[in-house]
């Protein structure tokens, strides 16, 4: 329900922000940063949008300068790229249907919850893609029974009492990266693909990719599942050291992630084509040199 501006002080939205941010729910935070002539909002006014452009609280003007925020602020959330939205407040035609005789600038912020990066396995790969995907602003939950605190500092959560993987439980747009060292790759990833998760990655060698992917479809999984696998995970960096492979298995998730502001788009860099999350890659060459992506026979 809407909070009136006489009920919710702007202490208590930041606050309120604060609360939403911490419990990982999405929304958007606007604030009037410009008034000219005669407006019903002031500069400094906030109020905050949930992903559907629904008021939580807060006030920045009435009438249809509150809709054309709302507005901006399911981009924003969509997106996740902030919005300036500037309102006439002096045209019926023109502007937004609010003739006070004024001008209004918001601008939209949206807050989204940081996604999470799984790294299942241990090991110098899955302790630097670690350290990358915390540095890059990943929630990093490393999964694995010999993953040790010492190793793994900046990741968000350690789990070490699974060891078949059973409370791996990621959200749409969240990554996975299987790095068991050959170790349960075959159960992990048929958890991964049951899962919503919108990038799974398996570290290995091609010869070591392609026998997984064949148990896998020898288990019932179709090319529709096994598309959803980047296998052997990373770009063409001719990584060698283990330092390096993680290096290039973020780049590509950094590419991906990048990618979904347009959930059709895709993007060619160095002969690499990203599909849209839940899209199956078709088997094809990256480079001369680069192994090919096997999904499919």
């Amino acid at each position: 329900m809407r909070t009136r501006p006489a009920e919710f002080a702007e202490t208590d939205i930041l606050r309120l922000a604060a609360e939403l941010s911490a419990a990982a729910r999405p929304f958007a935070l606007g604030i009037v940063v410009d008034v000219r002539g005669s407006s019903s909002g002031r500069v400094g006014a906030k109020a905050l949008f949930d992903v559907e452009g629904e008021v939580i609280a807060g006030w920045v003007g009435g009438g249809r300068a509150e809709a054309t925020v709302a507005h901006a602020a399911v981009e924003a959330c969509a997106s996740g790229t902030p919005q300036l939205v500037d309102v006439d407040l002096d045209s019926e035609v023109l502007g937004a249907g609010m003739p006070c005789g004024g001008w209004m600038r918001i601008y939209v912020e949206p807050v989204l919850p940081r996604p999470a990066l799984w790294i299942l396995g241990h090991g110098r790969v899955a302790e630097c893609l670690c350290h990358f995907g915390a540095l890059l602003g990943f929630a990093v939950i490393v999964d694995d029974v010999m993953a040790r605190p010492e190793r793994f500092p900046e990741a968000s959560r350690i789990v070490t009492d699974d060891p078949a993987y059973a409370t791996v439980a990621p959200a749409e747009g969240d990554f996975a990266v299987v790095a068991t060292q050959h170790r349960g790759d075959h159960e992990s990833l048929g958890l991964l693909l049951a899962s919503e998760v919108g990038h799974i990655a398996l570290i290995a060698s091609r010869k070591r990719a392609g026998l997984v992917l064949s148990h896998l479809r020898k288990a019932g999984f179709g090319p529709q599942a096994l598309g959803r696998i980047r296998a052997p995970a990373g770009l063409a960096l001719g990584a060698g050291t283990p330092e390096e492979i993680a290096l290039s298995v973020i780049a590509e998730i950094v590419l991906v992630r990048r990618s979904r502001a347009d959930r059709r788009a895709e993007a060619r860099a160095g002969g690499v084509l990203v599909a849209a999350p839940g899209e199956m890659w078709p088997p094809f060459v990256l480079a001369a040199a680069e192994p090919l992506r096997i999904v499919g026979e």
